[in-house]
């Protein structure tokens, strides 16, 4: 009977959700959801996440966009899905460090998110329309000025990052520009193409092929240091703007509760994509740099984001009172 007994209580323990996610996973198709709409920054890094898991994991995965709000609509879908490793989130900064503390969400990325591992970074781009009398940052703030509210820029939407990378600026140069959102960085960056609206501060992803075509004029980048895809640039912060650096990155985060044994394997997944030669070389052609990051090293950089955003976006309240 105590054979009987210990052998039960083996079994019982095999059969945990841990131990069958360990054993099994993964057993069926992935799905990564990008929160934002085909063609942008965030959709081109899922879909290069998704060629490279599918040959890491030996499962198909699929990449479903789920665009709205800056984001929030494809975050909020994944923190409510089954924690069961099949339903993942190509989320980025904005709809996760930002706009939960710019506005109400239906989830606390602190809490309601498992952050597995930041797979690549990019500035954003200061891009305008050619028809416009602007070559420079200080040109920027002098033609603004000039035309208070008359400037219109293009966003991937309320509360997300190309949002609030703005409204620091007009916040830290006095300036006042009119926010147009759209459904995703590459719909904004086509409105400034079309002359639907004057500039954006977008993904380099974004706007490369369209500086390349001569459809945009860049003027700067956001990061603290030039981009080596655009070495001719200059940072925000070089022209004269005080205390300015904005970096996008892309993550892939789970649905809270998710197996351990998941988040371990699909970790150790994302070290190798980040190390894997044609990742490096598809990511550099759209101006991102693969970055790997433990579980824990992403939360603490979410907190610490989330921190930052917070004081920020009390100055840029603060400037507008």
């Amino acid at each position: 009977m105590k054979t009987l007994a210990a052998a039960v209580m083996s079994f019982a323990i095999l059969a945990s959700p841990a131990a069958l996610a360990q054993e099994k996973w993964p057993a069926k198709t992935i799905k990564l959801v990008v929160p934002y709409a085909p063609g942008g920054y965030t959709d081109l890094t899922g879909r290069i996440t998704a060629r490279f898991l599918e040959k890491e994991l030996g499962q198909t995965v699929v990449v479903e966009n789920k665009p709205g709000a800056g984001g929030i609509v494809g975050t909020d879908l994944v923190a409510k899905s089954p924690a069961d490793g099949y339903t993942f989130c190509v989320c980025s900064v904005g709809a996760v460090s930002v706009a939960p503390v710019a506005q109400t969400t239906q989830y606390n990325p602190l809490k309601d998110l498992a952050p597995i591992s930041i797979v690549s970074t990019i500035p954003q781009t200061v891009i305008v329309n050619p028809k416009l009398p602007i070559k420079t940052i200080p040109e920027l703030i002098a033609y603004a000025k000039a035309n208070p509210g008359k400037l219109t820029y293009g966003s991937s939407g309320a509360g997300g990052l190309m949002h609030y990378s703005v409204q620091l600026f007009d916040a830290r140069t006095g300036t006042k520009m009119l926010h147009v959102p759209f459904k995703g960085g590459a719909p904004a960056t086509a409105a400034v193409v079309a002359g639907e609206v004057d500039l954006s501060f977008t993904n380099m992803t974004d706007a490369l092929p369209q500086m390349e075509a001569g459809t945009v004029r860049g003027i700067a980048v956001t990061s603290g240091k030039r981009s080596p895809f655009t070495p001719d640039l200059p940072t925000v912060e070089e022209t004269g703007v005080k205390d300015f650096s904005v970096e996008s990155w892309n993550g892939i985060i789970a649905p809270p509760g998710t197996p351990k044994p998941v988040i371990e394997r699909m970790s150790a997944a994302l070290k190798k994509m980040a190390e894997d030669p044609e990742v490096k070389e598809a990511l550099a052609k759209i101006g991102a740099t693969p970055v790997f990051t433990t579980p824990e090293e992403y939360q603490a950089a979410i907190a610490k984001e989330v921190a930052q955003w917070t004081d920020l976006l009390k100055e840029i309240k603060t400037t507008k009172n």
